[in-house]
């Protein structure tokens, strides 16, 4: 694509990287073929090439931003499906969060608008906030169809039937390994996870610390910044990333820290690119060394136990020895957890976290490991398109957001499964709101494999 940036405009680093993606973009649309908002809205400025053009012509004719360009821009999920398709490797991730971040700056939203962004940015970072905004829902919930605004009535819609307690795994401190060391790792808790799922960070803790990891909760770290980078917030993202990377790096500085270890895909592909969003900053160093260590739990599972056909890989070893002479093990043997009513394996629906597929390029690890668990694992049809959760997007962008979910969640139950499994908390949320199947992360099925406890959501299934 021709771009007319002036070398004054150039000068701008933010400027420069879109003039780079955008000279890199060819026109062929393919990236139409595997937009979720393109194939529900069939609309040419709802597609990554759409969204291209609006960005171009408003960031190089530095425009004030129109209700159109923000109404389509807006649309967008960031699942970036359209990087995993563009031949020409355009780097759409970068050049969206700039347009956001330029929208932010230049354009002046409708109040109500303005104050729902600043009430989500106020609350789903903090936990303790997010806990009591969520009971405040809980009460409400029964007159969510009296409330005007559609998105109010998304936010009580999501409201959770029961509010976990804290877990104080989450705290600042340090788990010790249940075998000789093989690493020493960090995991990031998160903000929103620790309020609506307190399992999985459990489990991760469990599952880590039983393959010879010592897991860290290092002092200071929190929310990984993506809700409000992802809002063109960017004073407010670089904040609370700051805190991570400084914590972190103190570790790193310290005792050392083989892995960053994230267990939320979307905070993961954030945090590794930490190095991108801190480029021209004082802490660029710093973030750049966090984003070389950050990890899914999936990359750091698959170093630990290794992935191989049948059960003769390393899973295999840690499971036996872990279940051993006990009754933890889910069903009939270490590597054939059984059905509901006893026949044959679990068959686990795998829901492919956008982030994790397109934003991180994982998409056999988790498969991988729990095949090599004794599970058997389904796929849905259009794997590759998003549930609509996309962070806030579901609260933003209610009316897309459910056609995507209503589409996943009938292709997840068509395979039939007994339970579905994914990466990430915000789509677990999200099509869970919506099926019966019970939803559980990788890492609970792969801990239990190996000799954790069942995971609760299963219980509560029973």
């Amino acid at each position: 694509m021709q771009t007319n940036f002036t070398d004054e405009q150039l000068k701008d680093p933010g400027t420069a990287r879109a003039n780079e993606i955008l000279r890199a973009c060819v026109h062929c649309g393919f990236c139409t073929a595997t937009c979720p908002t393109y194939q529900v809205l069939g609309d040419e400025l709802d597609s990554p090439r759409g969204r291209i053009y609006l960005i171009k012509d408003m960031i190089e004719n530095e425009r004030v931003p129109d209700e159109k360009t923000v109404k389509h821009i807006d649309r967008c999920l960031s699942c970036l499906a359209c990087m995993t398709t563009c031949p020409s490797g355009v780097h759409y991730m970068h050049l969206v969060d700039h347009a956001r971040e330029y929208i932010e700056e230049h354009y002046d939203r409708p109040w109500h608008d303005r104050a729902l962004r600043w009430l989500l940015a106020r609350i789903l970072p903090y936990p303790t906030r997010f806990r009591v905004a969520m009971l405040g829902a809980k009460i409400a919930k029964p007159f969510a169809p009296l409330v005007p605004d559609a998105r109010l009535r998304a936010m009580l819609a999501m409201a959770p039937k029961t509010i976990p307690p804290v877990s104080r795994n989450d705290d600042p401190q340090s788990f010790a390994p249940q075998t000789e060391r093989k690493m020493r790792v960090a995991l990031m808790t998160g903000c929103a996870q620790k309020a609506l799922n307190t399992d999985i960070n459990d489990a991760t803790i469990r599952l880590l610390t039983r393959l010879g990891c010592e897991v860290v909760i290092a002092e200071g770290a929190g929310c990984c910044g993506a809700l409000t980078h992802h809002m063109g917030k960017t004073a407010e993202s670089h904040g609370t990333a700051g805190r991570n990377i400084r914590a972190w790096v103190r570790e790193m500085d310290g005792a050392g820290l083989d892995a960053i270890v994230i267990n939320t895909s979307g905070c993961g592909t954030t945090v590794k690119d930490y190095g991108h969003m801190f480029r021209n900053t004082a802490l660029a160093e710093d973030a750049a060394r966090v984003a070389g260590i950050a990890v899914d739990v999936s990359e750091v599972l698959v170093k630990l136990m290794g992935t191989t056909s049948g059960a003769s890989g390393a899973l295999g070893n840690v499971a036996r020895e872990s279940v051993a002479g006990t009754s933890a093990a889910p069903g009939k043997g270490v590597f054939a957890p059984s059905g509901p009513h006893g026949e044959g394996s679990l068959k686990v629906a795998y829901h492919a976290a956008c982030s994790l597929q397109h934003g991180q390029q994982i998409k056999t690890h988790p498969k991988d490991l729990l095949r090599q668990a004794g599970f058997e694992v389904v796929e849905p049809a259009d794997s590759h398109l998003c549930c609509g959760s996309a962070g806030t997007y579901n609260l933003m962008q209610p009316e897309i957001s459910g056609k995507l979910k209503a589409r996943k969640i009938r292709t997840l139950e068509a395979k039939t499964p007994d339970i579905i499994a994914a990466g990430n908390i915000g789509c677990m949320i999200q099509i869970g709101s919506g099926t019966d199947v019970p939803i559980v992360h990788t890492v609970e099925l792969l801990d239990w494999a190996t000799g954790g406890p069942k995971p609760p959501a299963l219980e509560i299934a029973d």
